[in-house]
């Protein structure tokens, strides 16, 4: 798919004051552009479904507050990222009730969700919501891009009087006419991935997410290895966790590295996959992997050139797509199936295991699916009895291998996935 660029002209002379008209000109036109394309993105998260209230976490920029302006355009928004609402709801917590009850008794009632923006700046908010819960029966829906400062300064998490959901990037299912070279070089971020050139909001958001998510939430003082350990972790993504070596090359120590990878899960940047370990008749590899929860922000943070098909990088990349997909489809669909991988001694290794190995997932960018890519499905099918096993692979067409493994293009394996014909 083709994106077309906006490039306003003008044909009166460009003195300051018409440059500067231009610019904004241009802003406009590609925060326009930007809107139109997200409010076209169908999101498989329903929330307008959801009668109870709710906490609704996820990355920064992944579109919570598009999402939720698009489900309930006449709530009564709180957003916390403007400077004026922070200050007068930090100052007054107790303004939220007050405001919520004179709606209550003298207005015109509270219809729809009281949308909270950003709850984690304002912990002490969390007290009024849960009174308002509990005596007045309002409905709100608290969105944030991280709970780790509320349960650090043990915030009140509404003692479960709400759900917790987590948005995620973009998925395949949800953009017309998807793109899958455009995804694995841009990323699933929504305003990265319609950008013709991204590059420049990639490193934005990494700057952002280091100065914002974990010097303001103080999680750690030592951004400079903090920065260091965030390169390294993007050069392992997908890949078995040593914590020595990155702790060497980090220059900090293994502990303090296990600390900040779980700092990337608090903050929803990724996310640690365990190996499965269900009655092992093998020796199998305890070391987790860690996978970043965006395709872009890995490039941007590895500075990889172009992901092409044919060459090596493109099959990690790949591989890191498939992932993304399932575990925004657990989410979504409300299953939450554990999602591991099983690994042995001896190199033999299946990329995803669903469920309690109901379904087994080998992750192949290869266009002609062989014997040999089959090892790995085949010892683990000897040892453990599944529903599925399933080989994602460039394959224009499906195919049945030694009568139990399925060799899927990999837009079907998408669309049996999002049709809930796997798991």
């Amino acid at each position: 798919m083709k994106y077309a660029s906006i490039h306003p002209v003008f044909d009166y002379p460009q003195t300051i004051e018409n440059q500067r008209r231009e610019y904004l000109f241009f802003r406009f036109a590609c925060y326009i552009k930007m809107t139109l394309w997200i409010y076209m993105f169908n999101r498989r998260l329903h929330l307008q479904k959801q009668k109870r209230s709710a906490f609704l976490w996820g990355p920064r920029q992944s579109g919570k507050s598009t999402l939720l302006k698009k489900i309930f355009p006449l709530s009564n928004t709180y957003d916390l990222l403007l400077s004026d609402e922070f200050e007068r709801l930090i100052k007054r917590p107790s303004i939220i009730r007050e405001e919520c009850e004179a709606q209550l008794i003298f207005g015109p009632g509270i219809t729809y969700p009281v949308i909270v923006d950003e709850v984690q700046k304002v912990p002490a908010l969390l007290d009024e919501i849960h009174w308002l819960i509990e005596n007045r029966g309002v409905q709100f829906i608290l969105c944030g891009s991280s709970a780790r400062k509320l349960k650090r300064g043990k915030g009140n998490l509404l003692g479960g009087r709400a759900v917790r959901y987590e948005l995620f990037p973009l998925v395949s299912s949800e953009i017309p006419s998807f793109d899958l070279i455009r995804c694995l070089n841009h990323g699933m971020l929504p305003s990265h991935y319609i950008e013709d050139n991204p590059a420049q909001l990639l490193r934005a958001y990494t700057g952002d997410y280091l100065k914002e998510e974990i010097v303001a939430e103080s999680a750690t003082r030592n951004i400079p290895a903090f920065s260091r350990f965030l390169e390294i972790a993007a050069l392992t993504n997908g890949e078995l966790l040593n914590y020595q070596n990155i702790a060497r090359e980090s220059g900090v120590s293994a502990p303090t590295i296990k600390e900040y990878f779980q700092i990337l899960e608090d903050t929803l940047i990724g996310r640690t996959v365990y190996p499965f370990r269900k009655r092992p008749k093998r020796r199998v590899i305890g070391a987790p992997k860690f996978f970043f929860f965006d395709l872009g922000i890995v490039g941007s943070l590895t500075r990889r050139g172009e992901v092409l098909p044919g060459s090596e990088l493109f099959g990690r990349v790949f591989e890191h797509f498939i992932f993304q997909e399932i575990i925004a489809h657990s989410h979504y669909s409300e299953l939450y199936y554990p999602i591991t991988f099983w690994r042995t001694a001896s190199q033999l290794e299946v990329d995803f295991v669903l469920g309690d190995h109901e379904t087994v997932i080998e992750v192949k960018s290869s266009s002609m699916i062989d014997k040999h890519h089959l090892r790995g499905l085949r010892a683990f099918t000897n040892e453990y009895k599944i529903k599925k096993a399933v080989v994602v692979s460039l394959e224009p067409k499906a195919r049945l291998l030694e009568g139990r493994f399925l060799v899927l293009p990999w837009r079907q394996f998408l669309e049996q996935l999002w049709d809930g014909e796997l798991i």
